[in-house]
């Protein structure tokens, strides 16, 4: 399994023949585009992403202490957004995805180009996502 620095560095490396950021968007379309339908059931309330400009579900599953997720949005931009975190953060334990920021979201400016309702949903996911690792460590250690 990757590391998280592996991941990092794959995230980065992605990212090298987008030289603007306009082709940093369309990237993350792409991205976007590769997402999976969920369930009916799945698209419930307790999974709707709050502070998403679109809807956004993030459908968790915990094994063996290692946390995944899944993610459905009705616009490509949410989704390549949420698929890039799950890239990241996908199969991590519980304690890495909590202790470990996105900083490659930094490292390629991506908050910087998207509009600040757009960069308000990326940070929506992201803490989603350490909200339900801190669930399942806390239903494993209880």
């Amino acid at each position: 399994m990757q590391t998280v620095e592996d991941r990092h560095i794959d995230i980065l490396n992605s990212f090298s023949s987008c030289s603007t950021t306009q082709e940093s968007y369309a990237y993350i379309i792409e991205l976007g585009k590769k997402q999976e339908k969920l369930e009916s059931s799945e698209m419930i309330r307790e999974n709707l992403v709050k502070g998403c400009q679109t809807q956004l579900y993030l459908v968790t599953q915990a094994e063996n202490g290692r946390i995944y997720f899944r993610a459905y949005a009705d616009a490509l931009i949410s989704s390549g957004l949420a698929q890039l975190l799950i890239w990241f953060y996908n199969g991590l334990t519980f304690e890495e995805v909590i202790k470990t920021p996105p900083s490659f979201l930094e490292e390629l400016n991506i908050p910087s180009s998207l509009t600040p309702s757009r960069t308000n949903g990326l940070y929506s996911i992201h803490i989603k996502m350490k909200q339900e690792a801190l669930k399942e460590l806390m239903k494993n250690k209880f």
